[in-house]
């Protein structure tokens, strides 16, 4: 049953038979923050707690709406126009990313302080294996569950969501089942009377286009697809529709997995930046720092990159993108650099105005075991290992990008506007604090 509410009410000519009859084979909790960028900025300034707020000022659409903007048709994407429009009195704040990963890490060692098995599957999600930890606290699965929701509201000053049922699928249809601020517990022998209201687009893992093809079939509902065979499911959807089959009848098969994620198919990094620009300098040093961002990123899980992808998108938010295959995999940013602007001078059209770049490092493979090639360069290969190594070195004391391409000369050229207000924790340094060195202490703004 949900808790918080005595129970599902039954849908007439539907069968009600329970998927099983077992109670908490398995218990997967789902903890999703509301509005967690809003919410972070509103508990850091009670000033800002009931009135409309959204966060994404650099970027020129919204990143984060409160529910407060959400009730005037705000939402996530919106250009800060068009949400003035919608809301005149609309408060409009630049994103603190630092801020909020100070508050998600706490947000996930609440939950640690339950169980060791949590996955942090992003910056404001979590799931949880609790199976077996009635008899250590003393109390049934869903009071637990509720134990911890308001742990985090009472030591953080923020809600969430939570979900409470037998496997990661369903736990996370039951923390959208009742936001924000809810609480959804649903049992084995239960299940079913979620799955007769929870629509095909709304099951984790489904997207458009799988949606489209089951309506082809006649389902409508979760419930109309696990009615269906396993083998049947299997043989549309492959492996993730059996996968999503098993998971909404409560066999768990996605387990939990607390570890690290530390291998990646790709590795992508972008930055917006406004306004857009159409000086070819400007937007190939934007380009080069991402360039520089990945492969730190590939050089820390020791990944190297086989294929590379460079993407500009218009200010229109039309996009040019070109990839290229090398014939040796690299994890070095100097190594690829003269590549990467070859590719850019090919997409980049004068007379533009570019908002966004990307770069895209694909088929990474381990660097453990590194082939040599016949006719590779060696001595310089190794001579730009060591340069990078140094480079590293020096970014890792001093703060990321310290050392960098000379390209990133031309960003001192970005002209100045109001989107470039930094988030007032930039502003409120502790002594001995540096833009690049802080301490993990999150700044309120209290007015006496």
């Amino acid at each position: 049953m949900l808790a918080d509410e005595p129970r599902f009410l039954y849908i007439g000519g539907v069968n009600e038979t329970p998927l099983t009859t077992m109670s908490w084979p398995r218990a997967i909790l789902h903890i999703d923050a509301d509005a967690f960028f809003t919410s972070v900025e509103q508990a850091l300034d009670p000033a800002l707690r009931g009135k409309p707020l959204v966060t994404g000022k650099e970027r020129g659409i919204i990143a984060c709406a409160s529910y407060e903007a959400k009730a005037m048709g705000i939402k996530r994407g919106v250009t800060l126009s068009d949400a003035r429009k919608l809301c005149p009195q609309l408060i409009i704040l630049p994103s603190d990313y630092e801020t909020y990963s100070l508050y998600s890490r706490r947000m996930f060692n609440i939950m640690r302080q339950y169980t060791p098995d949590v996955e942090e599957y992003s910056v404001d999600e979590a799931f949880a294996d609790i199976t077996g930890l009635r008899r250590i606290f003393r109390t049934s699965y869903r009071e637990m569950a509720r134990k911890i929701k308001t742990e985090i509201h009472a030591e953080l000053g923020i809600t969430v969501s939570v979900g409470l049922s037998l496997s990661k699928c369903l736990a996370k249809l039951c923390s959208k089942f009742r936001k924000p601020d809810g609480l959804t517990a649903v049992e084995g022998r239960h299940i079913h009377l979620l799955l007769q209201r929870t629509a095909l687009e709304k099951v984790w893992g489904f997207g458009p286009n799988s949606v489209n093809l089951l309506r082809k079939f006649g389902l409508e509902t979760a419930y109309d697809y696990v009615r269906r065979p396993e083998r049947w499911a299997g043989r549309l959807l492959h492996k993730p529709g059996r996968e999503i089959w098993n998971e909404l009848r409560g066999h768990s098969v996605l387990k939990v997995t607390p570890e690290e994620k530390t291998s990646y198919a790709t590795i992508i990094k972008s930055k917006t930046f406004t306004p857009a620009a159409g000086d070819k300098a400007f937007v190939h040093a934007k380009l080069v720092r991402n360039v520089e961002s990945a492969f730190m990123k590939a050089r820390r899980y020791r990944l190297r990159a086989r294929t590379l992808g460079v993407v500009l998108r218009h200010h229109d938010f039309r996009h040019d993108g070109l990839e290229a295959r090398l014939n040796r995999p690299t994890s070095l940013s100097i190594e690829a650099l003269p590549l990467i602007r070859m590719m850019f001078d090919r997409i980049f059209s004068e007379g533009s105005k570019y908002s966004s770049t990307m770069i895209v490092l694909g088929r990474l493979e381990s660097n453990e075991s590194e082939q040599f090639e016949l006719f590779e360069d060696r001595l310089k290969i190794d001579g730009l290992g060591r340069a990078t190594d140094a480079i590293d070195a020096i970014n890792r004391k001093y703060g990321k990008h310290t050392l960098c391409s000379a390209s990133s000369l031309f960003l001192k050229d970005k002209p100045e506007n109001a989107r470039d207000a930094p988030p007032p924790r930039r502003n409120l340094a502790f002594r001995g604090e540096t833009p690049r060195q802080r301490l993990a202490i999150p700044r309120m703004s209290i007015a006496v």
